[in-house]
């Protein structure tokens, strides 16, 4: 099984960057497998046109150290992302610019400005037997996924699987929360697209120095972890994310699925993980739980009434997205954005259908202001905090 590194990392100072990831790599999979010549993609976290110190995206000095040590050694990076919006020179230069991703020009690297789309065949995929992705990622030898750790509106945490959802163009990505609003379907998608690109994947980081909890994935509020993390796999990354920040495997879907699939163990016991990583967990991290795992149903032996439960038990316990009201300029991004159209400006204020609402959270996601917050029901407010 594959090593996880929870590294100290105190903030984003050169020396400490240098020390923290050249210790997560040792201790993990190296840089011996880099050669001469070869084409390097590191796909960052760029969610957004935010700010380095909004800790919404994959901070630029850990970008920028990884380049230098990959150029050292003779490879050829680009560093790409499809952030959500338009997938071309005008909006993703803007992302570049304000995340502060042309540092990296600085130290051998360049920024993908290939805005081709490649279509993908996955006749294994359990949901995602065909996808649109990026095309620069066909250019490249080897992928290194260099992920921020957040919270997340639908899939309760974003780590290094949610991250390759950022293959998908951005313009594309409300037609797959359409495609697949189950949130069980996401996450198998999700995962979909880590397998597909699995021969190609070599690393993966997670920026952990400063985590977003709250409102994320980019409306969130910034909360110092200290760490960066390390692995081969996504799945026992994410798996050992989580416990930083007080999550379990049954908490995120993602993580269910690649459960489901054998790619994860049911615990972080079960990782092995750096000694002494718990120093690092937060016991009062905020999250967004916005599902169960738990289906009713089946304690009562399935059968008509089990089936019922199990309905009546995802009503009382699924979140919703919800507008506050006081913090929203009517500026229309949610319902440009919406895949079901399930959004109107109505007096200068967003308003959300509930009828048609899927529960995808892409409005709260990329709301500009953060005026889309995560609703969680009564039911399960009391159900978390009852089993605590």
């Amino acid at each position: 099984m594959s090593r996880v590194a929870v590294i100290a990392c105190e903030d984003y100072g050169n020396e400490n960057i240098k020390t923290a990831l050249k210790a997560a790599l040792d201790e993990t999979v190296g840089l011996d497998w880099v050669v001469p010549g070869m084409k390097i993609a590191i796909k960052a976290n760029l969610v957004s046109y935010l700010a380095p110190d909004r800790a919404a995206t994959t901070h630029p000095a850990l970008l920028c150290e990884l380049t230098r040590l990959l150029v050292e050694r003779g490879a050829e990076v680009v560093v790409g992302d499809s952030p959500g919006g338009l997938y071309n020179h005008a909006f993703v230069g803007r992302v570049y610019y304000v995340t502060g991703m042309r540092d990296v020009e600085r130290f051998g690297g360049r920024l993908n400005y290939n805005f081709g789309q490649s279509e993908a065949s996955f006749p294994d995929a359990k949901q995602a037997h065909s996808f649109s992705y990026t095309s620069y990622l066909d250019e490249a030898d080897a992928i290194i996924n260099f992920c921020k750790l957040k919270s997340h509106g639908m899939m309760s945490l974003s780590c290094a699987i949610k991250n390759m959802f950022g293959v998908v163009p951005g313009t594309m990505k409300p037609e797959y929360h359409y495609r697949f609003p189950n949130h069980a379907d996401f996450a198998d998608m999700l995962v979909d697209l880590n397998e597909y690109f699995k021969p190609k994947l070599r690393l993966c980081l997670c920026d952990a120095v400063i985590g977003m909890e709250g409102n994320g994935p980019t409306a969130g509020t910034p909360r110092k972890i200290g760490a960066i993390l390390a692995s081969a796999s996504p799945y026992l990354l994410d798996l050992t994310a989580a416990r930083l920040i007080g999550l379990t495997r049954d908490n995120i879907p993602t993580l269910e699925a690649a459960y489901g699939r054998g790619l994860a163990p049911a615990s972080v016991d079960d990782v092995d993980i750096s000694p002494g990583y718990e120093r690092f967990i937060v016991p009062d991290y905020q999250n967004i739980t916005t599902h169960s795992t738990l289906e009713f149903g089946q304690l009562l032996g399935g059968g008509a009434l089990g089936r019922l439960v199990s309905r009546l038990g995802r009503a009382f316990l699924r979140s919703k997205p919800r507008v506050k009201k006081e913090e929203c300029i009517g500026c229309g991004v949610c319902k440009n954005i919406c895949p079901p159209n399930a959004i109107k400006i109505k007096n200068g204020i967003a308003v959300i259908d509930r009828h048609s609402c899927i529960r995808c959270f892409c409005c709260q996601e990329f709301c500009p202001k953060g005026a889309m917050k995560v609703k969680r029901t009564l039911v399960a407010r009391m159900f978390v905090r009852n089993a605590k």
